[in-house]
């Protein structure tokens, strides 16, 4: 088992978390808004006070990795990273959809052993950004971008129960009209829902390069992809 410092900057949500030996020792949270800028720093030195004055070493900083806002993602890594090169430690990338599935898979799921995850992240008028998960978190369909309606999903729906949740959801199931479609409302992406996530990677030798990682924005996403027109 590991120490590690979780980052969460993907949404206006700034949060930061310590784990030790698979369990949450420290958590803070902002709720306010975008503000990342002042309240990380904080946060962190806090956090890092905090595994100092109990004689605990740090052994990796995980932080999400997108997608999510270009501003709080790069406020995020930098700030990762520059905890990682001060401590000479190991940096643990984290993909955003996967943190939102963290606490659903803990608390909601524990009757329906063929359901499937579709964490969304919000965009404009009908547009989310989401990944379609199995219990597993095994990636049943990549990361897209999508312009829901009540058919977006229906191949998925039809097999079985799908649990749609993230700040993107609630306008989705005005559209989606199918018996199999759950909403789980107030899921959001925060650092005390990263560590089993980190502890995995930490378990299986896996670690992100300090100097060359790079989160998934949004912006890069889009312009790699082409949209589908309304």
């Amino acid at each position: 088992m590991s120490c590690i410092l979780n980052i969460e900057t993907s949404t206006d949500v700034c949060s930061v978390a310590v784990s030790n030996d698979a369990d949450c020792i420290f958590s803070k949270e902002d709720h306010s808004g975008p503000n990342h800028a002042v309240k990380l720093g904080q946060f962190v030195e806090e956090a890092l006070s905090f595994t100092d004055n109990h004689a605990i070493p740090l052994d990796a900083v995980a932080v999400s990795g997108g997608p999510g806002s270009y501003t709080g993602l790069r406020i995020g890594v930098s700030m990762a990273k520059g905890v990682c090169y001060g401590r000479g430690i190991t940096l643990l990338g984290i993909p955003t959809l996967k943190v939102l599935c963290v606490p659903v898979l803990l608390h909601e799921l524990a009757a329906e052993e063929n359901a499937l995850l579709v964490p969304m992240l919000d965009a404009r008028r009908m547009e989310v950004y989401a990944a379609v998960y199995d219990r597993a978190l095994n990636t049943v369909r990549q990361l897209q971008a999508d312009i829901v309606d009540a058919d977006t999903y229906k191949e998925y729906l039809d097999r079985g129960p799908v649990y749609f949740f993230g700040n993107g959801a609630k306008k989705c199931m005005e559209v989606i009209n199918h018996p199999n479609a759950r909403l789980i409302e107030g899921i959001e992406p925060l650092a005390s829902n990263m560590f089993p996530l980190a502890e995995q990677r930490m378990a299986r030798g896996e670690k992100d390069d300090v100097a060359y990682f790079v989160p998934t924005y949004l912006k890069d996403f889009v312009a790699k992809k082409p949209r589908k027109l309304l």
